[in-house]
């Protein structure tokens, strides 16, 4: 698909995140790792998008305040975090979540909405339980005979989802009804319909009460509509249509033109936290995935010894082996993979790729300070530079 950009500037703000979504309240034992995902994140944003983004969505919404320095370093304006990480900011903020505040080292925050967040997340009264809408995991790829689904499940014979799906949620504990999409539509309709009640009566209640207009923060994942909620893209398409032809007491503005309209904001730091299960780390830091933070904290220690040791290096072997060092150290990173044992899906693939980037990191970190660079060494620095080519503008010296 090919994006217009000069079109959807000025309609979406899109911002950055972290290179591959490290979660800094763990990184920040070496905070050169920190600085080293949002450099990287800032800089491809830059690179496909022509201009520095003004704000960055936080890897799993961790914040932790020694993040900030960064992310004043590389012209980030603003963050946003969980609920609590303004509700427990110091001091409390007047307004709560429904202004934003700056933290002294003058990055701006914006936290989620509790109310609104419910109505659409929650898994016990959120819309996409709706009965009506589409059950995601009844799919053909599991329901369907095995000799007939054969031919268009995985290579090795294992059961996948097609996206192929005939029923609906129907009730919890019960045998499930076809999907009947006329249903399905009218609950969309409703549901789209009470959000914007909500909003409406919600604002009619904040606005005498804040300085300036209160702001209503509704960020969700983008893989729950269309994903997860099949006919979330539908729901976000009538809601639209009703704020634009219906009368109400609001507008849609990104944070940026907040920021622009309501400079004056007060001066608070945001508590560390994050939008985990029980609002802080334990997603990330578990039994289950421990064993892995003494390797992460290890590698990047390392990779910060390299970018001084190396810093003037001018062999082109070493510099891309250099580099690639970088790039391993970022993909073991991942908090995808933390998150992906804690939830006990796809375990082993999770494990594997942990384990991956270690090891490569270490085996291209180990010929460089043995200065053991032969044949064989550079044969597998070029196989990993086509496995593994995130970032080919990568330089190592971000970690110096």
């Amino acid at each position: 698909m090919l994006l217009n950009i000069s079109k959807i500037f000025g309609k979406l703000e899109i911002i950055t995140c972290g290179a591959t979504h490290g979660y800094f309240p763990i990184l920040y034992v070496n905070e050169k790792t920190i600085r080293a995902q949002i450099a990287v994140g800032v800089q491809t944003y830059e690179k496909y998008f022509g201009k520095k983004p003004r704000g960055i969505w936080l890897p799993e919404c961790g914040y932790i305040p020694e993040c900030d320095k960064y992310l004043k370093e590389f012209g980030i304006e603003y963050i946003i975090t969980e609920s609590h990480g303004i509700l427990y900011a110091s001091p409390t903020p007047i307004y709560g979540t429904f202004a934003p505040i700056v933290s002294p080292e003058g990055v701006i925050a914006f936290g989620r909405d509790i109310e609104s967040s419910r109505q659409v997340w929650s898994s016990i009264n959120g819309y996409p339980g709706d009965f009506n809408y589409r059950e995601f995991y009844r799919d053909i790829g599991y329901d369907a005979p095995y000799d007939y689904i054969k031919p268009y499940i995985a290579s090795n014979g294992a059961r996948v989802h097609t996206g192929i799906k005939y029923y609906r949620i129907t009730g919890k504990d019960c045998e499930k009804d076809y999907y009947n999409l006329q249903w399905a539509m009218d609950s969309v309709e409703k549901q789209a319909g009470h959000f914007f009640d909500s909003r409406v009566s919600q604002i009619n209640k904040l606005a005498p009460l804040t300085n300036n207009p209160p702001i209503i923060v509704c960020p969700y994942d983008a893989e729950l509509y269309g994903h997860w909620w099949y006919e979330g893209p539908d729901w976000i398409y009538i809601l639209f249509k009703k704020i634009y032809y219906d009368e109400c007491n609001f507008k849609l503005i990104t944070p940026s033109e907040y920021i622009d309209k309501y400079p004056t904001m007060q001066i608070s730091t945001p508590c560390r936290s994050s939008w985990g299960a029980n609002g802080y780390s334990e997603v990330w830091l578990n039994h289950t995935n421990d064993y892995a933070h003494k390797h992460l904290h290890k590698i990047g220690d390392n990779m910060v010894e390299l970018a001084q040791k190396f810093y003037n290096e001018t062999d082109k072997i070493k510099i891309r082996a250099l580099n690639q060092c970088a790039r391993e150290v970022l993909l073991a990173q991942s908090s995808d993979w933390l998150f992906i044992i804690t939830n006990g899906t796809m375990v082993d693939y999770a494990k594997k790729r942990i384990k991956e980037h270690i090891g490569r990191f270490n085996k291209l970190y180990n010929g460089l300070i043995l200065d053991n660079i032969d044949k064989n060494y550079i044969t597998f620095l070029k196989d990993l530079e086509k496995k593994d080519c995130i970032f080919p503008e990568l330089d190592f010296k971000i970690y110096s």
